[in-house]
């Protein structure tokens, strides 16, 4: 029989679990495809924001979006438009009910246990196709799905078996997910991007300037010229990690960093003490927020 079995909502960054199905469910295989979603649940930010994991007769399925992840365990043979269209509701009413602070400062697990009622109520909808049928539309959902389907994971992703992590190193860990966007912009980040093209500006008229005394002057050094148009280069990188999605964001953005670092220590003898540590203090700062703003999933967007 195709039924939603159990859900749950977690928090992505730490797998933290919130809010759960009651569970009866007393069946091997489904207490075994839970230890599956158990150890997903600890890695959500490492796969697509929709994802889905085959486990003998059963599927997890699951969304995430502004860093919380909504699970669930089916029967295989439960329509896939169906169980993402559940999943997308459970988003729609935990967001309305629980806002962003909350749920970042959630200490305890299963904080919100009260959302169990209303995971119950769509859970027994969802179990009845003859109450979905004038609620839904499946036409909607069938395209969101066909232009977008969900990532096929294996029980070697989630690293998990007969319970324990197997520490298996995931394909996406450190790099940029496919179809994820990054988390809306805050004003410490815009006041980043301000200052790096700052200091993108300040390092190319000074090389600018370096070069004109080296047209004038032979003697000059010309490695100032590159010490400076280096530095331009990794305050304008630094502002293009902080825009855009790309590989190893966090590793890129310290390399940054520390070149930085070394060309304002060659350039000491041009600067003065304050010219060189605003230069790296926007480094630094720059750094401290291509960090914090981090990957999230894209938004479902079913018509339920």
């Amino acid at each position: 029989m195709s039924m939603v079995l159990f859900a749950s909502v977690v928090r992505v960054r730490d797998g933290l679990p919130l809010s759960a199905s009651t569970d009866y469910e007393q069946d091997r295989g489904v207490q075994e495809t839970k230890k599956h979603l158990k150890g997903l649940s600890k890695k959500l930010s490492q796969f697509p924001d929709r994802c889905t994991l085959k486990s003998g007769h059963y599927n997890v399925n699951f969304t995430s979006s502004l860093g919380v992840g909504y699970l669930m365990v089916c029967t295989d043979s439960y329509p896939n438009v169906l169980a993402f269209c559940f999943l997308d509701e459970l988003q729609r009413e935990f967001i309305v009910t629980y806002d962003t602070k909350r749920i970042t400062g959630a200490i305890r697990p299963y904080s919100f246990i009260e959302f169990d009622t209303f995971i119950q109520k769509t859970k027994q909808r969802y179990n009845s196709p003859r109450s979905l049928s004038t609620k839904i539309n499946l036409t909607d959902m069938q395209t969101e799905i066909k232009l977008r389907p969900p990532y096929q994971l294996s029980v070697e992703d989630v690293g998990v078996a007969n319970g324990y992590s197997l520490h298996t190193p995931s394909k996406y860990k450190g790099i940029a997910a496919p179809n994820q966007v990054l988390e809306p912009v805050t004003l410490p980040g815009v006041v980043s991007c301000v200052l790096s093209l700052l200091c993108t500006c300040l390092n190319l008229l000074r090389g600018v300037h370096a070069i004109e005394s080296i047209i004038q002057n032979e003697d000059e050094d010309y490695n100032y010229v590159i010490a400076f148009f280096l530095g331009m280069a990794a305050c304008l990188y630094q502002f293009y990690l902080f825009a855009y999605c790309t590989v190893w964001r966090s590793g890129k953005s310290f390399l940054c960093l520390a070149l930085i670092c070394l060309c304002n220590l060659y350039l000491h003898e041009l600067r003065n003490v304050w010219q060189v540590l605003f230069h790296v203090a926007v480094g630094a700062f720059a750094t401290l927020q291509i960090h914090l703003r981090q990957p999230q999933g894209k938004a479902p967007d079913y018509t339920v």
